[in-house]
């Protein structure tokens, strides 16, 4: 937990690294640095530091996660598509959380989650594997009913909400989404499962989603990494983590 709610009662901040890597990759260089990114943005208020090895290693690589993994001080949740390959990195690493997420090749980024009702007997065996770990298992699913009670189903204790549709809607259309999302929160809960957010999320719509109660933790990197370039890296997470404190603690 970071200075800001020492005692966990909050909210919880991730950031996602992803896009620091996307930009070292892009000209083939060694800057700027996720690790370093991932370290400033723990001493920043970050309570995780969250980062996708995707399949085509577009933006994070192999050693990234080997190099990062000893150096947190706080925990690592690393995405992963369900795949042997990844389920087997993932159990070497053995970081604090694993997110199982869907992933194509030809997105740009993850448009939708994953579809646990469909791959119910693949996401079981991730889940049994990664927790034969001792590592802790989230699904990174939509606000769907049937979704949620099959995370419950396979095991998982933790569900990430993807946000995407509400981030993207128009504005005549963005309470509705907010409303999915809401009750989405409240399938999780009453199935006991610990129930996160994230995807799309940037600083004038994150409020909405940090004033819902009982979500646990935000994932958010791109508007992160975008707003960096204007401001910096640390005050950029700072801002981040204000917002949605303030927003919290303006909800109860």
């Amino acid at each position: 937990m970071s200075f800001l709610h020492p005692s966990g009662t909050m909210i919880d901040l991730g950031v996602n690294i992803d896009h620091v890597a996307t930009l070292r990759n892009a000209r083939g260089t060694t800057y700027p640095d996720p690790i370093r990114a991932a370290l400033l943005a723990e001493q920043a208020g970050a309570d995780c530091i969250t980062l996708h090895l995707r399949e085509d290693r577009r933006h994070i690589r192999d050693e990234d996660v080997i190099a990062l993994a000893p150096q947190l001080v706080t925990r690592m949740n690393l995405e992963a598509a369900v795949t042997p390959e990844m389920i087997d990195f993932a159990c070497r690493i053995r970081p604090a959380d694993v997110c199982l997420v869907p992933e194509k090749r030809t997105e740009i980024t993850t448009e939708g989650g994953l579809d646990v009702v469909r791959f119910h007997k693949e996401v079981a065996a991730a889940v049994k594997q990664l927790q034969g770990e001792n590592i802790r298992v989230s699904l990174f699913i939509d606000a769907d009913e049937d979704q949620i009670q099959a995370a419950a189903d396979v095991g998982a204790p933790v569900i990430e909400l993807h946000t995407g549709a509400y981030a993207d809607a128009a504005a005549e259309d963005q309470q509705r989404e907010l409303e999915r999302i809401k009750n989405g929160v409240r399938w999780g809960v009453q199935r006991g499962l610990k129930v996160n957010a994230g995807h799309g999320l940037h600083y004038t719509n994150v409020q909405a989603i940090a004033a819902i109660p009982q979500i646990d933790e935000l994932n958010i990197g791109h508007a992160i990494v975008a707003h960096a370039v204007f401001v910096g890296w640390e005050n950029a997470v700072r801002e981040m983590k204000a917002i949605m404190v303030s927003t919290r603690l303006g909800a109860r």
